[in-house]
């Protein structure tokens, strides 16, 4: 974890006034390449950790699709998303502390920079730390993206207190309009993630490496050209398969950061009827109401298989 410090909403408008008001998303992300604060091949280990002023800190990782179909997500989380993930998460408190960390996903059988990722920060620094990513726009013809990064990532280069100390699972997010590509193999883990592997992986043993120690979460996000017309029955269908009763259909990805929020208050034991009725707003009510309503509590879903490598 980088700063010590509480989400302030009064410090976040001014942070917004000076570097995000009025401006178009190639001058909030002004990166041209991949920087190396944020290249996980040259992260050695990301930290959550707690500290005084967050005791008992909860790690959530956002990773976002930021290829061509889905630029707009991290323009979106920019502009209000952040904010209102971390106003709603203090305030809901379905988890203690939260500690977030914003990423960004690619394609590695194409793209220079598949996987980028800031620290887990409790303040605006995370804001300060996700316009420096490089919003690549890339992604190929191959029907899918390199989602089981994270994965991977987290399983072999992360330490959470909330583990740690408490056995208490983090949450792990990855969010996209398309199918996953089939793992991570050993030369794109070792040339991406700085990570050695002893085999080839498949997304299931990817995704069951993560769930020893996170709790693993899929958006779907069907305004994405990746999930239009016949495309969306597969990409959906793949996803289910791989996280029974973990994946989030979203219909609106303006309420990205509200469904988020509401998926892990439903996961920590909220009833998904009385998280969406929570939202004031109609449509964000609705929106929640749809994406929550195949997701399974703590402890109930079904198909992740554990494995030992």
């Amino acid at each position: 974890m980088g700063s010590d410090a509480r989400w302030d909403s009064s410090t976040w408008k001014s942070y917004e006034d000076a570097h995000i008001a009025g401006k178009t998303a190639d001058k909030i992300f002004t990166s041209r390449k991949l920087l190396d604060p944020y290249n996980p091949a040259l992260i050695s280990l990301r930290e959550s950790k707690d500290s005084d002023i967050n005791p008992n800190s909860t790690s959530i990782s956002l990773f976002l699709d930021v290829t061509g179909s889905m630029g707009m997500l991290a323009e979106k989380m920019m502009r209000d998303g952040l904010n209102t993930a971390a106003t709603e998460l203090i305030k809901r408190a379905p988890v203690t502390d939260p500690h977030i960390m914003l990423g960004a996903v690619g394609d590695a059988e194409c793209d220079r920079a598949p996987l980028q990722l800031t620290q887990w920060e409790s303040s605006t620094v995370l804001a300060e730390q996700t316009k420096e990513l490089f919003i690549e726009g890339g992604g190929g013809g191959n029907s899918g993206e390199s989602y089981m990064l994270p994965h991977v990532f987290h399983a072999f280069k992360t330490e959470t207190d909330c583990w740690a100390k408490r056995r208490k699972k983090g949450y792990l997010v990855t969010i996209g309009d398309e199918p996953t590509l089939d793992g991570v193999t050993k030369s794109q883990a070792k040339n991406f993630l700085g990570i050695d592997l002893q085999q080839d992986l498949t997304a299931e043993e990817c995704i069951a490496l993560a769930s020893e120690r996170y709790e693993v979460l899929h958006v779907v996000v069907a305004q994405g050209s990746g999930c239009s017309g016949s495309r969306r029955d597969r990409v959906i269908s793949q996803w289910n398969s791989l996280l029974p009763q973990r994946v989030l259909i979203l219909e609106d990805y303006t309420k990205l950061a509200e469904t988020i929020v509401s998926a892990i208050q439903v996961i920590e034991g909220a009833s998904k009827s009385a998280v969406a009725g929570s939202w004031d707003d109609k449509s964000t009510a609705l929106v929640v109401a749809n994406a929550v309503s195949s997701l399974a509590e703590r402890g109930t879903a079904k198909g992740i298989r554990r494995i030992g490598l």
